[in-house]
């Protein structure tokens, strides 16, 4: 037991974890009556803060985190909701005066639900709908306020507990059908399905029409190394932030050579890596105020806070930062103020013995379950190394330049090959390749690729560093099926980028789907 109690009982209620501490969501007070306080526990004192409202008293329900807002499902008092509640969320926390706001509905009314939150979507499982305990799961779309089908339970489910770890879903207990106590646990992964293939002889549009649906929805940001600036653009190709630039000026120092950048913070913040600036920055977005940095600005090293070549910057859910310190042959592991917690790898030797050396590590990938996923240049290695230094797996893959590998699903990984012609491979824990894309010439052809992810719904995103554009790739059809920037041609005005090198995705709700559990 905690040193501390609540300062009165409550039961049924809905709690979600937030980096302030539980977040306590309606529920019964000891004379059985629903309530609609929301209260945050300090997890230190004890002290229950005020933390908002929901829009009624309410019970049974389900909560999730869900980018910058609390999403509260279904629930009810004498009888059940359908409603979609949401608290905004601001630095992590709910405020003093917030109230809920309807977020939408749920095909039914329901109560005594679960909800998990899994690649960036929320997901509704069970739950009780008029006396009778259902089986279903529904992914709520919170930019359309709907709920559609996204498969089902092995059996009905009803008050079961829910949590998520790394990239996994589980649903603990609960009751059954005949309201009897179940001893199961559920486990539930996403499944990626490739869209139906087009058909013969189809063309893929460049652009998003009225019968070709946009290949990504939100904010798509561009690393534009060769232009020494990020861009961020929507799929009507439209230039919705541009920095530096006069409404957003760059630090003092400049702003050179943005080899990788990344949304943070539900998308209020960005982290880039000027590679051959040597230094690591965090902006505030979309001011571009300059928050924090690491590394001098143009002088390379190895000692405690320099750099050599930084490449693939994160910030981590605990605020740590990775960066593949390349020509140092190390990845670091850094504080905000600015310590060397961990190094793996060494300055004195590139070699493959990891994690005590590395070869010209360029990426460091955050994995859900807290691992690094770590591409070795020489030897063109793959590696997976947990942050306490133990070796997970290593293999060597039949390809050039490995940059940057993404984790697809469980032993299912992605990566660029970064020479010329370059491509993208998909591969497993093996070294097996199990899908490629590599054309040796044509439009389709890529020349040094370095980051290759998969957005939401199946495309694959790349950046065609030498061929300057930023492609969009039907791996079913492996045609281009939309691009920003001129094939061959570098420039610097509207549609136009040099050598671009690095990408992220900000979904509408503040979600970085390729990247949902980092910071």
């Amino acid at each position: 037991m905690a040193p501390y109690r609540l300062p009165a009982p409550i039961s049924a209620e809905s709690v979600v974890g937030l980096p302030g501490g539980p977040l306590i969501l309606g529920g019964l007070d000891s004379g059985e009556s629903s309530v609609s306080g929301v209260f945050q526990l300090d997890p230190a004192s004890g002290k229950l803060r005020e933390a908002g409202s929901l829009s009624g008293p309410l019970h049974d329900a389900a909560a999730a985190v869900l980018g910058n807002r609390v999403l509260v499902f279904g629930g009810g008092t004498e009888a059940s909701s359908d409603e979609v509640q949401a608290l905004p969320l601001s630095d992590g926390t709910v405020g003093r005066d917030a109230g809920a706001a309807s977020a939408g509905r749920l095909p039914t009314v329901r109560s005594d639900l679960s909800a998990v939150t899994l690649g960036g979507r929320a997901y509704v499982l069970g739950g009780e709908a008029g006396g009778t305990v259902s089986d279903r799961i529904w992914r709520f779309d919170p930019a359309s306020g709907k709920a559609s089908a996204a498969g089902r339970l092995p059996a009905a489910v009803a008050g079961g507990g829910a949590a998520v770890v790394g990239s996994t879903g589980y649903l603990i207990g609960g009751k059954g059908g005949g309201g009897t106590a179940l001893d199961s646990v559920v486990r539930i992964e996403l499944r990626h399905e490739e869209a139906p293939a087009a058909a013969s002889g189809e063309k893929p549009a460049s652009a998003p029409s009225q019968h070709n649906p946009p290949p990504f929805r939100g904010s798509l940001m561009i690393a534009d190394r060769g232009n020494d600036r990020l861009l961020v653009v929507n799929a009507q190709k439209k230039v919705l932030w541009h920095y530096p630039s006069h409404a957003h000026p760059g630090p003092a120092q400049g702003f050179y050579f943005p080899d990788d950048a990344f949304f943070t913070n539900h998308g209020t913040q960005i982290i880039a890596n000027e590679e051959q600036n040597e230094r690591i920055v965090r902006l505030a977005y979309p001011s571009g105020k300059l928050l924090w940095s690491y590394g001098h600005a143009g002088v390379a090293g190895s000692e405690p806070g320099y750099l050599h070549e930084p490449d693939d910057a994160y910030l981590w859910r605990d605020g740590t930062i990775s960066v593949a310190d390349a020509q140092n042959c190390r990845v670091l592991l850094i504080s905000h103020a600015k310590k060397v917690l961990r190094e793996f790898g060494s300055p004195s030797a590139c070699a493959h013995e990891p994690p005590k050396l590395l070869g010209s590590p360029n990426g460091d990938t955050p994995l859900p379950d807290g691992n690094l996923l770590v591409s070795e240049v020489n030897g063109s290695y793959i590696d997976e190394i947990t942050r306490g230094g133990k070796l997970v797996w290593s293999v060597q893959l039949p390809i050039e330049y490995p940059s940057d590998p993404q984790q697809l699903g469980p032993d299912r990984y992605l990566v660029a090959d970064y020479t010329t012609p370059g491509g993208i491979y998909k591969f497993n824990r093996a070294g097996k390749i199990l899908w490629s894309y590599h054309p040796s010439s044509g439009p389709g052809m890529l020349d040094h690729p370095s980051l290759a992810e998969r957005l939401p719904g199946g495309l694959i995103a790349v950046n065609d560093d030498y061929r300057h554009r930023l492609a969009i790739i039907d791996p079913k059809t492996r045609k281009v099926v939309w691009q920003y920037g001129h094939t061959d041609e570098p420039g610097r005005t509207h549609d136009y980028l040099n050598t671009p090198d690095g990408f992220d995705l900000l979904a509408p709700d503040g979600v970085t789907p390729t990247h949902p559990y980092t910071g």
